[in-house]
């Protein structure tokens, strides 16, 4: 069995991470994940990759297999799975182009499986989840982030809204209101499902918008949002190499 030290789950717009691959198929209990895991090195860890849309960005944000894919990461015997995506700012004090270290999350979804623990019948299970976010993995992607030169938000609010649709102003506003730092449609329940399976687990958001109702803001795009993160992948992939051979 291939094994990896490091998981990474690619977002909008990256869908490729390291050359001189390995490529797995994995079948999980939960179907297949979202593409074919690739894994690597970088340094002396070894790493694998799944684009969590899959590698044409073919599953909409509520229908990914969420669970499929931390359990391929899982059974790959991965010690932390770390997780950057698009953002867009709910803060003004945010911009696009730095990136944000999340600590907390605010789930706004529904309808997604978010367990791993349909029924008790093997005992009841109420995994914690005050803090969904690893610490040490947190510090390293601040650190790598901050060594590459790049504007680095220390902890905020990410609040996940089901999609595929963007916010109301309305919604935005009040989100803003809330003290909640940026949104996206991914990080739940990504992050509660490895927490069920025990994997550290980190997120770091590029900003790539100002989202509907921020200062007068331009009501986000689908064009805006991809477009920002094409031309800025290269400085997520730079963060991650320098992240990954320093994680605890």
């Amino acid at each position: 069995m291939v094994t990896a030290d490091v998981g990474v789950f690619g977002g909008s717009g990256f869908y490729t991470f390291l050359e001189d691959v390995e490529t797995v198929e994995l079948a999980t209990p939960y179907g297949p994940p979202a593409a074919p895991v690739t894994i690597g090195s970088v340094g002396e860890r070894r790493v694998a990759f799944l684009p969590r849309h899959g590698r044409h960005h073919e599953f909409a944000p509520h229908a990914i297999p969420y669970r499929a894919n931390v359990w391929a990461m899982k059974e790959l015997g991965v010690r932390c799975v770390l997780a950057p995506g698009a953002v867009g700012s709910l803060q003004p004090a945010v911009h696009p182009g730095e990136f944000v270290v999340v600590d907390q999350l605010v789930d706004r979804t529904w309808g997604r499986a978010d367990t791993y623990h349909d029924d008790f019948a093997a005992g009841v299970v109420h995994v914690a989840f005050a803090h969904p976010f690893d610490d040490g993995a947190r510090a390293t992607l601040l650190a790598a982030g901050r060594s590459c030169g790049i504007t680095m938000h220390d902890g905020g609010t990410v609040v996940v809204i089901q999609g595929p649709r963007f916010s109301t102003t309305a919604e935005s506003r009040w989100f803003r209101s809330m003290g909640w730092t940026v949104v996206n449609m991914t990080g739940y329940p990504e992050a509660v499902l490895a927490a069920e399976l025990g994997v550290p687990y980190a997120a770091v958001g590029l900003v790539t918008d100002y989202d509907a109702g921020v200062d007068g803001a331009a009501p986000v795009t689908q064009e805006e949002v991809f477009g920002f993160f094409e031309q800025n992948v290269h400085r997520v992939r730079d963060l991650l190499l320098r992240a990954i051979p320093a994680l605890p």
